[in-house]
């Protein structure tokens, strides 16, 4: 394949198993005003019904199975890479669950990326079945907004940029040098907190980034996850499914143990002690929350 042109928006989408997402997922790409020189879809699984979905998007676009798992972090990973490797200039990212709201997304957080100088950018993240609810809350200031129209109303804020803040792999768009100063995802993390540490490595960075408060990307609400403590005034992650546990925890203790976060790792003991062993009165899931910290924290990234 031939050089792309300068300028160049590569897209990269990573799936397993859910070809019926995927449909929705690439025909929203597939409709932006701005064009996609290429499409870029790692499938995890990988099966023929996801590779029929990429074929048929209307895209220029290369299907990459992978015959070992690599999660959301290898898979962005090895994508983006593909992407480099390409000559796009910029790279839109997307998990197969979510899409973009209208046509114009890519378009905006383009714009807003050159008028601001912006190294990354990313569109609000909405809920797939009520788009004017966030589907993770997002703090501007001291206030925890759940409804986009809440983040837009705020008196004084800026209406197109919430800076600093960023979904990175539900539409976010990078540029290319912005993703050699900062790198790829890490394999290691498997699942659960790599989007956290790209955040973590943008952040010192330096480079300016934030979200585009006029640009949407709907994507399935995070429920359940965080239990309530305290009468609701704090909140501990405790998933119930046992593996996407196991990678909350282990990762955390890996990030917390970073550069730039390890100030919130100190209050993560405390928050969490008092979650096990008073709200839910359980020592041994302390004991194995404080197992799997602590062997993120010594980089012991085994999996289950």
């Amino acid at each position: 394949m031939t050089p792309l042109p300068p300028g160049s928006v590569v897209a990269v989408v990573v799936t397993r198993h859910r070809a019926a997402m995927l449909v929705d997922s690439l025909a929203a790409m597939a409709k932006q005003t701005h064009p996609i020189a290429h499409l870029v879809v790692v499938d995890n699984g990988p099966d023929e019904s996801a590779r029929e979905v990429v074929e048929g998007c209307g895209l220029p676009a290369t299907w990459i199975p992978s015959w070992r798992n690599l999660g959301g972090a290898g898979g962005f990973a090895l994508g983006i890479l593909h992407a480099l490797a390409l000559g796009a200039d910029w790279v839109w990212l997307g998990d197969d669950d979510g899409l973009a709201a209208d046509e114009t997304v890519l378009a905006t957080l383009l714009d807003l990326a050159d008028r601001r100088g912006l190294a990354a950018v990313s569109p609000t993240v909405a809920d797939r079945n009520d788009p004017d609810r966030l589907a993770f809350p997002v703090r501007r200031g001291l206030t925890w907004h759940a409804t986009r129209s809440g983040l837009l109303a705020e008196e004084s804020a800026d209406a197109e940029l919430l800076p600093g803040i960023a979904a990175l792999f539900n539409g976010a768009l990078f540029r290319a040098a912005t993703l050699e100063r900062v790198g790829v995802p890490d394999l290691r993390l498997f699942v659960r907190g790599d989007e956290v540490d790209v955040h973590r490595r943008l952040v010192r960075s330096g480079l300016p980034f934030g979200t585009a408060l006029q640009a949407a990307y709907l994507h399935p609400a995070a429920v359940g996850e965080d239990k309530p403590m305290l009468r609701g005034r704090l909140h501990a992650r405790d998933p119930d499914d046992p593996v996407k546990r196991f990678y909350t925890y282990r990762n955390r203790g890996y990030l917390i143990a970073q550069p730039g976060m390890r100030r919130v790792g100190v209050l993560d003991v405390p928050r969490y002690a008092w979650y096990f062993l008073v709200t839910k009165r359980s020592p041994a899931q302390f004991r194995e929350w404080l197992r799997l910290v602590r062997a993120g924290a010594a980089e012991r990234f085994d999996r289950p």
